[in-house]
């Protein structure tokens, strides 16, 4: 496939940068394939593709990151070492969400409506940040916003056990959501779009890119444990290391996400 000729999972952890300008050439051709051929699913088919593009790196990924966990033993050593596929995850993911946000902005009205139909109606169902003075108000916010994150985690983590790199789907619909929500924001905000991008992208990826990570750390737990029963480890003292290295990164995950819900409540309204 010409896609996975274009990156491996070495090069991309030592140039992790890279993989931002690959995010968004990914998504910008499911973008356009989708507009042109399937216009009417426009707003789940490029989805699609932008999966289909991503999933060769992912899975050999994920394979390095299991492979990692088999030959290395000291624990801090081996939370650096799967930083370095999260950090690559997370700039394909940001390019993934600046060129959603930069198609919401540029495409005429009636080809937007058709490429953020679903995500629109996702973004209105939602509502971002309803913060009022009332402080037990304000607790509930923060337990909905903690708990609705750790169910898309716990989602993340499913899909990447069941399908190995099943995760991939839901963060580039989160990506697609959120470069909508960005576009959104800065197009209705006053100024030119040099000066509202960079507050749309401050009010949402503030809070946004520790969620994503999170997410991304439920799902390469999720993708090594179902590399590892595949590879036949399940039942061996080697699979034994595996779960607990994953359950780490879930543990460590959910402390994140704890984090990003208190920037979400307490911090983004106070700044935007």
């Amino acid at each position: 496939m010409v896609f996975e000729a274009l990156v491996n999972p070495l090069s991309a952890e030592k140039r992790p940068w890279e993989m931002f300008f690959i995010g968004i050439i990914y998504s910008s051709i499911a973008i356009v394939l989708s507009l042109f051929i399937f216009r009417e699913y426009a707003s789940l088919v490029s989805i699609f593709l932008t999966v289909m593009a991503s999933i060769p790196i992912m899975y050999a990924a994920a394979k390095m990151e299991e492979k990692k966990d088999l030959e290395i033993n000291e624990k801090k050593l081996l939370i650096k070492e799967h930083g370095k596929a999260l950090s690559f995850f997370m700039f394909l993911f940001l390019g993934f969400v600046i060129s959603y946000a930069m198609w919401y902005l540029f495409l005429p009205y009636e080809l937007n409506n058709a490429l953020f139909k679903a995500q629109l109606k996702e973004m209105y169902a939602v509502q971002f940040n309803a913060m009022t003075g009332n402080a037990v108000q304000t607790v509930t916010i923060f337990s909905n916003i903690f708990f609705n994150n750790i169910m898309v985690m716990i989602v993340s983590l499913a899909f990447a056990f069941f399908y190995g790199v099943g995760a991939i789907f839901i963060l580039t619909w989160n990506a697609s959501v959120l470069g909508a929500a960005i576009g959104k924001f800065a197009a209705s905000a006053a100024g030119p779009y040099i000066a509202t991008v960079p507050l749309a992208l401050g009010r949402y990826l503030i809070h946004g890119l520790p969620e994503m990570l999170a997410y991304f750390m439920a799902g390469l737990a999720g993708s090594i444990i179902s590399i590892a029963i595949t590879r036949h480890d399940f039942g061996s003292g080697n699979f034994k290391r595996i779960v607990i290295d994953s359950l780490d990164l879930v543990f460590l995950a959910i402390f994140v996400l704890f984090a990003a819900a208190l920037l979400e409540v307490f911090v983004t309204p106070l700044l935007f």
